[in-house]
């Protein structure tokens, strides 16, 4: 059964999103959707396969591209959500522009995405507070420019925290309704490898601001190694060298090699996972 929209933001079990990114540039698949066609057949693939919801997106936000047109972007778009409503499929657009996902809604997406969190375009907030849609709201610190930047954070859960707060409370002041707000910690954008494990070892406090929770590793490759064992290749390529999770920061649950599923110690690693690494729950 389809989930409902208002199914998949309220507590209860993780639900997954399936990404249908038509853009020739983003970092793991650009250009592969390009075709309004093949997108909505691979939309199609991926609710087969247990997606519960389609993002779609038509412009990347690797660092140093290029914002496309307003027009280039809607024409990416806008056919693929209405192809994929027409299939019966839960559709939220990925889009910082409030014209896009204006048109995308009145073509039946349900939620809208926005990596900025209404920030990029003054006219986000008033619209998701008119159409009273669901609106995923970004850790988002600016576009970054410059693929070589190193951001720092002196806390980077409590500072994620407090500007997620922060812009939630900006967009109640604009009309936002805070049980429309789907918080996402926007792993990968302003943040490291070692910011990306610290936040997703303390989930348990972003979701201790009381809305729901979007985990979407857009930074895909700080997650490289879990699948291989060491000195492995990864989808053809060589293992990065991006660092394991801080051991200090991962709660005290069961002890156990999360990549094969083994007790600590039994499965032949000799560097991954690093000695006294306290893996979540693999239950």
């Amino acid at each position: 059964m389809v989930p409902t929209v208002a199914d998949l933001v309220r507590p209860g079990p993780t639900r997954i999103m399936g990404i249908v990114n038509v853009t020739p540039d983003s970092f793991s698949d650009g250009g592969r959707w390009s075709d309004t066609a093949a997108a909505v057949a691979h939309g199609r693939r991926l609710a087969a396969e247990g997606a519960d919801l389609l993002d779609v997106g038509g412009e990347s936000t690797r660092p140093g591209s290029t914002r496309p047109q307003e027009a280039e972007e809607l024409d990416r778009v806008l056919p693929v959500v209405t192809g994929l409503v027409e299939e019966g499929l839960t559709v939220s657009v990925d889009t910082m522009r409030a014209s896009v996902a204006r048109a995308c809604l009145e073509a039946g997406a349900t939620l809208v995405n926005d990596v900025s969190g209404g920030l990029a375009d003054e006219e986000m907030p008033p619209l998701i507070a008119a159409t009273g849609v669901p609106f995923v709201v970004m850790h988002w610190r600016g576009l970054l420019t410059d693929p070589h930047a190193r951001p720092h954070y002196d806390d980077v859960v409590e500072e994620v925290c407090r500007e997620l707060e922060e812009r939630v409370a900006t967009l109640a002041a604009r009309g936002v309704a805070p049980a429309q707000v789907v918080l996402d910690p926007g792993l990968g954008f302003s943040k490291d490898a070692a910011h990306n494990w610290t936040l997703l070892a303390a989930l348990e406090r972003v979701l201790q601001l009381g809305h729901p929770v979007l985990l979407g590793a857009s930074r895909k490759r700080f997650l490289g190694r879990l699948p291989a064992r060491p000195g492995a290749a990864v989808d053809g390529a060589a293992p990065p060298s991006d660092p394991a999770p801080p051991t200090a920061t991962w709660p005290p649950r069961r002890r156990a090699c999360w990549p094969h599923g083994r007790a600590a110690g039994r499965c032949g690693c000799t560097t991954w996972p690093p000695p006294g690494t306290r893996w979540p729950s693999t239950r």
